[in-house]
């Protein structure tokens, strides 16, 4: 199983290589033994959408996409004065969802 990332990205601070890297350690680190499951079915789908948007306030709103084996996660959040505190919140909420299943 291979997920795909695709990573929409918006405003004048919002850097396209923390917000990889803060993803990367998320699934890396954080949900892996929750992915390790998903791993063994070949018709599992799996793809993710992260979309992250510099607001008029200069803060971040962000919107995350999921789907791990045919079940949709969304999480949206609004007015984050830090990226990686966005990020890392949206991770925490998908792990919690997964350790559920």
């Amino acid at each position: 199983m291979t997920m795909q990332q695709k990573i929409h990205l918006s405003g004048e601070w919002v850097s396209k290589d923390v917000v990889e890297r803060l993803v990367k350690e998320n699934l890396n680190n954080k949900l892996d033994n929750y992915l390790v499951k998903f791993e063994s079915k070949d018709d599992a789908e799996t793809n993710m959408d992260l979309f992250i948007e510099q607001n008029k306030k200069w803060l971040f709103n962000g919107k995350l996409l999921v789907n791990i084996d045919w079940k949709s996660y969304r999480y949206e959040r609004e007015d984050y004065k830090k990226l990686d505190d966005l990020v890392n919140h949206f991770f925490d909420h998908l792990k919690e969802d997964l350790a559920k299943k």
